[in-house]
């Protein structure tokens, strides 16, 4: 388990990843993980989480961009106080690799803004000491 910490804007991003050994298939290069995360809005006003964007690199420095509306199928308004988790998951063709991003947010006061996810590895757990 890893988890990384990062606050922007009022909100805090925490993340925990996972490595999915049952779900993973090492001789055709496929490794699964999930990650987890919480996202917190130490705000005075709610915030809605309009999208997504993901930089995804293995250990070949492959790059991918990975965007999208919401996450995991919704666009979750949060209060003040108040916390959102959900569980995803990343699937790399190499044993360590990393993700980082941002999430584009609506505050109830109309301003939109952008809360940085904070770099998190996902490795194998023989590969990272």
């Amino acid at each position: 388990m890893n988890d990384t910490t990062l606050p922007s804007a009022g909100i805090d991003i925490r993340v925990s990843t996972q490595y999915l050994a049952q779900q993973s298939d090492p001789a055709s290069s496929a490794y699964a993980f999930a990650y987890t995360i919480t996202i917190t809005n130490n705000r005075s006003d709610s915030v809605r989480l309009l999208s997504r964007h993901w930089i995804i690199t293995d250990q070949n420095n492959k790059v991918e961009h990975v965007e999208g509306s919401g996450v995991v199928g919704q666009q979750p308004l949060i209060q003040p106080g108040q916390s959102y988790q959900y569980t995803s998951g990343a699937v790399l063709k190499t044993e360590i690799g990393d993700m980082h991003g941002n999430y584009t947010m609506l505050a109830g006061n109309g301003e939109k803004f952008e809360a940085p996810i904070p770099l998190f590895v996902l490795a194998v757990p023989h590969m990272v000491h």
